[in-house]
């Protein structure tokens, strides 16, 4: 895997570090797309896993676009627009498609500015923690391009329409006190403690069982756009599969005997 995206697993919990600090994590490259795909793929096929937290190293969580090479086109963009158009679909859209596809819950610890591309990172993840410094904007605008990695499908589902609209037409930075205000993330801790909070959330999450946990998010992802008896179909198939487990059986069992549960997976 490339040093690119850091992999470190503790027991079910997995923290992926965006480790290119000298430019501020910048997510263009195609050494951090395969990075995180490839780091997303090895979770997804590691039943131990139960959550992951994406965090980056240094002082930004992620600058998006590496803006001298947007300049230069040495990435995506290209003097053919048709090629511009592949070399999206081939590159940072993997990103999102990944994280799409990712079936455990992923928290974003956002230490920094997280901006353009970083931002809509963030916004892949689950859930979000900012440290105080932290700093988000949606801003394509001011580099007169728009959102080409799902901002403007998540954005809005998470802030609502209309700051959504605000954020991205004006391309405006906000602060974590404000992120925290219109809902874009979930809380604000100091700088120091960002991590240690992170990881408490993602013990949290996985203590639970990891199949209902991955079934649970796959109903909260496909929720966003199925109609109810579509959903309610796709639930009762999942229930069926979550009844059958040994996880369940304990969990009814412990509960009933007023212990903690021992979950493993089965």
């Amino acid at each position: 895997m490339s040093d690119a995206v850091l992999y470190e697993q503790d027991a079910n919990i997995v923290t992926l570090t965006l480790n290119r600090p000298e430019i501020r994590n910048a997510i263009s490259a195609e050494e951090m797309i395969g990075g995180i795909e490839s780091a997303l793929d090895r979770i997804n096929r590691d039943t131990e896993v139960r959550c992951v937290i994406v965090t980056g190293a240094g002082t930004a969580f992620s600058s998006g676009g590496n803006v001298k090479n947007m300049k230069a086109k040495s990435e995506t963009a290209s003097d053919l627009p048709a090629n511009t158009r592949l070399n999206y679909r081939s590159g940072i859209h993997r990103i999102p498609q990944a994280f799409e596809a990712l079936e455990v819950p992923a928290i974003a610890a956002v230490n920094g500015h997280a901006i353009g591309a970083g931002c809509d990172l963030a916004l892949m993840c689950d859930m979000r923690i900012a440290g105080e410094s932290a700093k988000f904007a949606e801003s394509f605008v001011k580099l007169g391009i728009v959102s080409g990695d799902g901002g403007g499908w998540l954005l809005p589902r998470i802030v609502g329409y209309a700051k959504a609209a605000e954020l991205s037409f004006t391309g405006d930075m906000i602060d974590a006190k404000e992120a925290l205000a219109i809902g874009m993330v979930s809380r604000v801790v100091p700088d120091a403690e960002l991590m240690a909070e992170a990881r408490k959330l993602a013990a949290k999450v996985a203590a639970n069982p990891p199949h209902a946990l991955r079934m649970t998010k796959r109903l909260l992802k496909d929720g966003q756009y199925m109609q109810m008896a579509n959903l309610l179909q796709l639930a009762a198939s999942m229930q069926a599969i979550a009844h059958a487990t040994h996880d369940h059986e304990e969990a009814v069992t412990a509960f009933l005997e007023k212990r903690k549960p021992v979950f493993t997976g089965r």
